[in-house]
């Protein structure tokens, strides 16, 4: 009696976790269905404690008629459609790039010295030439008076000699040797003025000073750094590619760059050069553009990203409620003839309001979106057009790609779509990630 009674309380334990897989589990529909007792459940209307085994969405037909299983005979799976349209497969890169004067010199002293003036102040523009220090000079400024007068007693020599060798008192030899010395003073006088000059530091470009890093009475050498000059009428910035876009991009091509300290305000420039080898560390080319900073709004050493756009193909776009998950991959339920067609896709690129995709189907093909739960090879469905589509021309991808120097991280194209998201229409009120489950094991 005692196994008698165990065995009736394991049964009625087991019909009732029965009854609550199949009355809160969406996904034990498609399975009871699998197994030909979804149709027993429903035409005998089994019950337990007089409560029905059925939730009412499924229930008997003369209770609450809906639209049945496919292939048994209970009318098509209604299912909302979208038709596929065409997408263009741009491929934006993404990279983060310094700027650089397109002219900057550091500013040093030729010679040894002592600072007496500095006529120029930090931040000024100066024109190429003009004058940012002086050193003391009185030793050079002796220097070159001594040979000037060397040089004039040298000429009056010359001249005796030659009257001389004209009335023959002197040979050739020595007026050769007067007018030789002449040269020597010549080049000794011109030895001066090089030696007064170099005590004047001169800006070699035309620019923007910036910090002046000495002071009057300093004393400096010839590795004492004075100051910056910056040409910045142009910005330069350099950034990294990566290889597979090596063939594509050539010099004068338009690139746009957006200061990092800037969000919003973009640069149109041009690319001035490219580097001859791939770096093997990071498979990238390093690349050079040109911006024009005729406003001067920009800075060198500050950080861009970079954005170059490259024309893609053309491919079907999506809703991304229809990409459904399976064992063999990625794939959309089509309507043919009035029947559910499984077409397996490869995605290409993703945004938030298409997929664009590769496989056996065409713009124009009506994409089932909802509804997808009880779906079948060959179910009859029954399709309801949406309103609006949310799927259209794919938009362009961005490629981020890493600072200077590491190699560019491409975005995967596409990750699985939102579990949850999809409704299903022929069973209303259950949605969630179970039904989207049972769908790609019934798909399986």
């Amino acid at each position: 009696m005692a196994l008698i009674r165990q065995a009736i309380l394991v049964l009625v334990l087991g019909l009732a976790a029965l009854w609550i897989w199949v009355r809160f589990v969406p996904s034990s529909l498609t399975y009871l269905d699998r197994a030909g007792l979804l149709s027993v459940l429903r035409d005998h209307d089994v019950s337990l404690f007089g409560l029905s085994f059925l939730p009412a969405e499924v229930a008997p037909p003369a209770q609450a008629p809906v639209a049945g299983a496919p292939g048994r005979g209970r009318g098509p799976v209604q299912v909302r459609v979208v038709a596929a349209a065409e997408g263009i497969l741009n491929n934006i890169v993404t990279a983060i790039g310094d700027g650089q004067a397109v002219r900057s010199v550091t500013v040093m002293s030729e010679g040894a010295g002592r600072i007496v003036s500095i006529p120029v102040r930090s931040g000024q523009f100066v024109e190429r030439g003009a004058v940012i220090a002086l050193l003391d000079r009185e030793a050079e400024q002796i220097a070159l008076e001594r040979a000037r007068l060397m040089l004039e007693d040298t000429r009056d020599r010359v001249e005796r000699q030659q009257r001389l060798f004209d009335s023959g008192a002197v040979s050739d030899v020595q007026l050769r040797d007067a007018r030789l010395a002449l040269r020597t003073a010549e080049l000794e006088v011109r030895q001066a003025e090089f030696d007064l000059r170099q005590r004047s530091i001169l800006a070699p470009v035309a620019g923007w000073i910036g910090i002046v890093s000495v002071e009057v009475g300093d004393h400096v050498t010839p590795t004492t750094s004075i100051t910056r000059l910056d040409d910045r009428s142009s910005i330069l910035v350099e950034f990294r590619l990566p290889e597979q876009f090596i063939g594509r991009l050539k010099l004068g091509d338009t690139i746009m760059a957006e200061p990092l300290a800037q969000p919003g305000i973009q640069f149109q420039g041009t690319v001035t050069a490219l580097d001859n080898r791939v770096d093997p560390a990071s498979r990238s080319l390093r690349v050079q553009a040109e911006l024009d900073n005729a406003g001067d709004d920009l800075r060198s050493g500050m950080a861009f990203k970079i954005f170059l756009e490259f024309p893609g193909e053309r491919h079907v776009s999506v809703d991304p409620l229809a990409i459904q998950w399976g064992d063999e991959g990625s794939f959309v339920w089509v309507v043919r003839d009035g029947k559910a067609a499984r077409v397996t896709v490869r995605i290409k690129q993703r945004t938030p309001d298409s997929v664009l995709v590769t496989g056996k189907l065409a713009v124009g093909d009506m994409v089932i979106t909802e509804g997808v739960q009880m779906l079948r090879p060959g179910s009859d469905v029954a399709p309801v057009e949406a309103a609006a589509s949310r799927g259209g021309p794919g938009a362009a991808g961005r490629v981020p790609v890493d600072g200077p120097g590491h190699a560019p991280a491409i975005t995967p194209a596409i990750a699985p779509t939102d579990r949850g998201r999809q409704r299903a229409l022929d069973v209303p009120g259950r949605q969630g990630a179970g039904g989207d489950h049972a769908a790609k094991r019934a798909a399986a």
